[in-house]
């Protein structure tokens, strides 16, 4: 049968698959499997009619844990005029006050989405934007449509606002508690301020009285002296929280002295910090300065955590706006890009769980890791092994969902066209 060909519902078995054994922590790159499918489900034993899969490499759906739906597909109305940091901040601000209607953040949401989905994605964490009266209008959106996708992608949020929003008898608590009736993730945006161990100790206290996990944006710059994730760590230590910390980017980690970041791995592992890394937004924002070639690659000591036990995930972050031009949440394009920029190559056998197992356990969705019994959710390469798995974008992959292939027709950019002409 054509490695494209598969049945559109029953149960089958997969025959002559490989998977990474990085997934179950064996040894080696690949690992020979025969994967049954029936029920929607892995199953334990063959069933059905047998597909010869050529060796092709099966792998666990995508967990993409740091992604910025609100925000996505403005560019044709916003573009960064310069490709910095502060030309995204300032662009995207002036965008949300003048466009982000219901019916615009809904309407973006749902093409990302239905983009993720075509990749091979299956759970999105998403920061939302959340300084009032922005709040008020994306989390009801979020919202319906988390309710208009839960039988294809998990959705989480993530309220997004800076460290200085967060003080007593202010907005803040109000979102925090919009937070709890929406199910979310309490977040923050962490940057050098004079008290920002009194903030911290407040959105942790915050956090723990409503039972909520949390998700900082940390150190989104290459200035060596931004060291805020210690303070998180050190902080999160002190008051002995316990619930999941997930911190994004920390780029300025991979700057510092090598004594100091050293100390500071070791406090978010004592802390039991998860550390998610975007190295396509990084590397297209930091260190570029005009008529100047970069200097490094704007992505945070991922070896040097792993190497300590902290869990690391990779992730897309923004998507065609101002904070990165490109992207369509493809975790595929993640995997491929994260491996040469972070040369994951030549490197530990099991990162590959950073893109769906580790992103998922982090984020408490439900399980996903071709165990008999997990969802027959999978993406299917016509490659045998890495170095044809990344030589290649993978655009003929098969994307099979509670097991059976789905359409991965992309939706298309002219969709969003009025939004981009009313602005």
């Amino acid at each position: 049968m054509d490695f494209r060909t598969l049945p559109a519902g029953g149960a089958f078995t997969l025959t002559n698959c490989v998977t990474p054994s990085g997934l179950s922590g064996a040894d080696g790159d690949f690992l020979p499997v025969d994967l049954a499918i029936a029920d929607g489900k892995v199953g334990a034993e063959a069933t059905g009619p047998e597909i010869d899969m050529g060796g092709s490499i099966v792998l666990p759906a995508f967990t993409d844990m740091h992604t910025h739906l609100d925000k996505g597909h403005i560019w044709r109305r916003a573009s960064n005029p310069d490709g910095t940091f502060m030309g995204a901040l300032t662009t995207v601000g002036a965008d949300r006050e003048a466009n982000w209607s219901a019916e615009d953040v809904r309407a973006r949401m749902d093409f990302a989405l239905r983009c993720a989905y075509a990749h091979g994605t299956r759970a999105v964490r998403t920061h939302i934007d959340s300084l009032a009266p922005q709040d008020a209008i994306s989390w009801p959106v979020f919202r319906e449509v988390r309710e208009d996708w839960k039988d294809r992608i998990e959705l989480q949020a993530s309220c997004l606002l800076t460290i200085e929003a967060v003080e007593p008898d202010s907005p803040f608590v109000k979102t925090a508690d919009r937070v709890v009736d929406s199910g979310g993730v309490l977040g923050t945006v962490t940057f050098p301020v004079p008290d920002l161990k009194q903030r911290l100790e407040f959105f942790f206290r915050t956090a723990a009285d409503r039972n909520l996990v949390v998700d900082f944006h940390v150190d989104e710059t290459g200035d060596p002296a931004v060291r805020t994730l210690r303070s998180i760590a050190e902080t999160a230590i002190e008051m002995k929280f316990d619930a999941p910390i997930v911190v994004g980017h920390c780029c300025s980690l991979a700057v510092q002295e090598e004594d100091y970041a050293d100390r500071t791995m070791d406090l978010m592992a004592e802390a039991g910090i998860a550390v998610v890394s975007l190295p396509m937004c990084n590397m297209y924002l930091q260190s570029r300065e005009r008529g100047r070639t970069p200097r490094w690659r704007g992505v945070t000591l991922v070896h040097e955590m792993k190497s300590r036990g902290i869990p690391v995930s990779f992730a897309s972050d923004n998507t065609r706006d101002p904070f990165y031009a490109y992207g369509d949440l493809d975790m595929m394009e993640v995997l491929r890009e994260a491996t040469r920029i972070a040369q994951l190559d030549h490197s530990d056998p099991d990162w590959i769980r950073s893109f769906n197992t580790t992103p998922s356990d982090v984020c408490g969705f439900s399980s996903q890791a071709l165990e008999p019994g997990d969802p027959a959710d999978l993406v299917i390469c016509n490659a045998r092994d890495w170095t044809e798995l990344f030589a290649r974008p993978q655009s003929d992959r098969i994307v099979v969902r509670n097991g059976k292939p789905i359409d991965r027709t992309l939706p298309d950019y002219r969709e969003l066209d009025h939004l981009m002409e009313d602005a």
